[in-house]
C-alpha cells in the first residue's frame, strides 16, 4: 500500500527510502546517526569526534580527542547544548556528556564507562536541553533549506523568488503559522469523530468466534492505532488531489501528523510495528510537504 499526497503540479511519490540527504530533518526528528553527523562537522576543526546512543530516554553523548586540552569542559558542554537546542531533536530533552581522550577498538564504550566511570572518563555532566516556543519550531520547519528530496518531483520548477518575495513569505509565513494552530485545534475533534465513527471493514468482522482462552483478544478496529493511521492516511491522499487552498493544505498537515503519532503508538511486539515505523516517517514527511504547499499558496497570495 502507498500513501501520498498529489495534486498537480506538486506530486509525492512514496517509496521505501533508500538514501536520505536532509540531515537537518532527520536530525530534527531525533536520527541519533544525523546529529552525531552534525556535531561531528561542528567540532571537525578542534580535533573532536562524537558517538552517541540513547539509552533510558536519555541521550548519552561521547566526545573524544587526541589530548585533554582539546576537551576544556565549559566550552564543550556549551558549545553542545548551543548545537542540540538548535536542532531541537524530537523526543530527546535530556543528554549526557561524557569526555576521554581518544580510544580504537571500543565499540561497546557505554558498558566501558558504566563500568569504571571514574577511570574511563575525563569529565561528565548532564545536561537538560530548551525546548523552543512551538510557533519558533514550526516557522524553521516551514522556511529551513532543503536539499533534494527523492520523494518530491516538482516538474517546470521555477527559479527562487526575489528579495522582496522572500520577505513576502516572511509576513505570510507567520500568518500560516497563527492559522495552523487554530485549524489544528478544529480538525482534532473532526478527526476523532470521523474516524472512530468509521464501520470495521469486512476482514475484521468475518469472523464472530471467541478467540480461544489462551490467545488475547483482537483489538477492535476503532481502537487500533495502525489501523487508524491508515485510514487518516487514506482518505488524506483523497483529499490532497482537490486540495487548492492554504487552508486545505494546512488540513492536510495536521492529518498526516495525527497518522505519524499513531503509527508510532505500535507496540514493538507488534508483527506490523517494522511497517508502522516505515509508515512513521513517510507520514511525517507528507505533513511537511503540505506545509511547504500551504506556505506556497500563502505567499503567491
Amino acid at each position: 500500500m502507498t500513501d501520498s499526497v498529489s495534486r498537480p503540479p506538486l506530486r509525492i511519490v512514496l517509496a521505501m527510502p533508500s538514501t536520505i540527504d536532509d540531515i537537518d530533518l532527520q536530525a530534527r526528528q531525533g536520527s541519533v546517526a544525523a546529529i552525531i553527523q552534525l556535531l561531528n562537522e561542528h567540532f571537525a576543526d578542534a580535533g573532536i569526534r562524537t558517538r552517541a546512543v540513547q539509552d533510558n530516554g536519555v541521550l548519552q553523548l561521547l566526545v573524544e580527542a587526541a589530548t585533554a586540552e582539546q576537551l576544556p569542559q565549559a566550552t564543550v558542554v556549551d558549545e553542545v547544548k548551543t548545537v542540540l537546542e538548535t536542532i531541537s531533536p524530537k523526543g530527546i530533552n535530556r543528554v549526557n556528556i561524557n569526555s576521554r581522550i581518544v580510544q580504537e577498538q571500543q565499540l561497546l564504550w557505554l558498558d566501558e564507562i558504566k563500568r569504571d566511570p571514574e577511570n574511563s572518563l575525563l569529565w561528565a555532566e548532564p545536561v537538560t536541553l530548551r525546548r523552543p516556543n512551538p510557533l519558533v519550531r514550526l516557522w524553521q520547519d516551514l522556511r529551513a533549506p532543503r536539499q533534494r528530496n527523492p520523494y518530491l518531483e516538482v516538474p517546470d520548477r521555477k527559479p527562487s523568488a526575489s528579495q522582496s518575495a522572500f520577505w513576502r513569505g516572511l509576513i505570510g509565513g507567520a500568518s500560516l503559522a497563527l492559522l495552523l494552530l487554530l485549524v489544528g485545534w478544529a480538525t482534532k475533534d473532526w478527526l476523532r469523530a470521523s474516524v472512530s465513527g468509521d464501520p470495521p471493514s469486512p476482514a475484521d468482522t468475518s469472523s464472530t468466534d471467541a478467540p480461544p482462552a489462551n490467545t488475547p483478544p483482537a483489538i477492535p478496529p476503532d481502537q487500533d492505532p495502525f489501523v487508524l493511521a491508515v485510514r487518516i492516511a487514506q482518505q488524506s491522499v483523497e483529499d490532497g488531489k482537490t486540495a487548492t487552498t492554504a487552508a486545505e493544505w494546512l488540513d492536510l498537515a495536521v492529518r498526516w501528523q495525527r497518522a505519524s503519532d499513531l503509527m508510532a503508538e505500535v507496540p514493538p511486539e507488534d508483527e506490523r510495528y517494522p511497517i508502522a515505523q516505515d509508515r512513521m516517517g513517510i507520514y511525517a514527511n507528507n505533513k511537511t510537504l503540505a506545509l511547504e504547499e500551504a506556505g506556497r499558496i500563502q505567499s503567491a497570495n
